[in-house]
This record gives structure tokens, sequence and C-alpha cells, in this order.
């Protein structure tokens, strides 16, 4: 079961369990967070599309934290003028787990989501 959400002006598949980082979003670590644009969602049977979203089904979430993207230098430089202009930027960022998805009756919640199992090994041949 996964569905397709917006926030940020972005679009975010998620699932149960997963972690994605989006926009800045206000709350303190820890405090849920629900988004309410849902613009597909599948449960492994039927998918349903919105014509744009969706309603009756909503994704909620946990924030993690908040931290700073990777810098980017923006360099402009105009040759033979000794002029030249070097920023930096860093962009602020929200990290979410998303908790569970709930569709009408159907909900996928985080405990529910099975790991994958580890591949069991040969047994190794003695000799």
């Amino acid at each position: 079961m996964f569905a397709v959400i917006k926030t940020g002006g972005k679009q975010y598949r998620v699932a149960a369990n997963d972690t994605i980082t989006i926009a800045t979003l206000e709350g303190e670590a820890g405090s849920a967070v629900t988004f309410g644009d849902v613009l597909l969602f599948t449960d492994g049977d039927a998918t349903q599309v919105g014509a744009p979203l969706l309603s009756g089904i909503t994704v909620t979430g946990e924030i993690v934290g908040h931290g700073r993207d990777k810098k980017v230098i923006a360099f402009k430089k105009r040759r033979r003028q000794n002029s030249r202009r070097k920023r930096g930027h860093r962009q602020h960022h929200t990290v979410v787990r998303i908790t569970e998805i709930s569709a009408g009756g159907k909900s996928s919640k985080a405990s529910e989501r099975k790991a994958k199992a580890p591949k069991a090994e040969p047994a190794a041949a003695e000799a």
C-alpha cells in the first residue's frame, strides 16, 4: 500500500514506515503531521488516481527532526573585469517518518508493514 502526496510544491511516493526529506514544516521533533493532498493511492488490488486530489485519504507522519542541506555555491564572474561574486546557500528541510496511510476503512500502519526476511544461506557441503 502506497500513496503519492504533494507538499512544498513537490510530489513524494510514500508507504508506511518510509522516511522522507521535505521542505521545512512547523512543529517540534516527535509531533504528528497530516498530509491531506493525496494525488494517488493504491492498496495492491486497486489504484485510485485523483483529479487532481483524492478525498477521504490521509497520510500521517511524525517529524523526526529539522536540518539543513549541503551548501550550494552561486559563483558569478565577469572575465577581464576583476569582478566576481561568490554566494552560498543552505536550504532548510524537515525529516518525516510516515506512520500511517488511511483510506476509508483500510489503513496501513508502520508496525504492520513487514520487514524483508534475510535470505537463508544454502547449506555448505562438508567434505
